[in-house]
């Protein structure tokens, strides 16, 4: 599939009004890392903050509203971000619980330049905080409730991910 046939999820650029995406990071269970978004000028979502390691920490993201996003069919996600040299992943969840599967899938776009991140949805791996599960479903596409960006893997520091849109291919 080609971007001609792809299919907009989220566009930041066109609608600053739409539902604010929930914070989630290490805090919940000790942790002392700081995650969260701010609108730039430009229309564009800053998914910024610090991780810190203190107290067995170690991530932050941001959680899309719940919602339906039929995505059968696709076969990849593409991102347009500006990074600052992290690593990042894009999240799908297929339930609504708070503490359930999240399949991730990584990228580390360069340092201040823009681009657009293909993820190819068979990448995307079943994770459990953080831990790949060797037996959980597959991802059902038909199923998907919420999207997510995080930060972990040790990258202690300040962060900050800017997003145009996501869109699905």
């Amino acid at each position: 599939m080609t971007m001609k046939n792809s299919k907009t999820v989220f566009d930041f650029s066109r609608n600053r009004d739409q539902q604010p995406w929930d914070v989630i990071d290490d805090r919940i269970m000790g942790g002392s890392s700081r995650g969260g978004f701010a609108w730039s000028d430009r229309g564009t979502l800053f998914f910024q903050g610090e991780v810190s390691l203190e107290n067995l920490g170690g991530f932050a993201s941001l959680r899309s509203p719940a919602g339906t996003y039929n995505l059968s069919g696709r076969r990849q996600a593409i991102i347009r971000v500006k990074g600052d040299g992290r690593r990042y992943q894009l999240g799908l969840r297929i339930d609504r619980y708070y503490d359930g599967v999240t399949y991730l899938a990584e990228f580390a776009p360069a340092a201040g330049q823009w681009e657009e991140v293909v993820l190819p949805f068979e990448d995307f791996l079943p994770t459990h905080h953080g831990q790949v599960l060797a037996n959980a479903a597959a991802l059902d596409l038909a199923r998907i409730k919420s999207f997510a960006l995080l930060i972990s893997g040790q990258q202690e520091g300040t962060f900050r991910l800017e997003v145009v849109w996501i869109k699905v291919a």
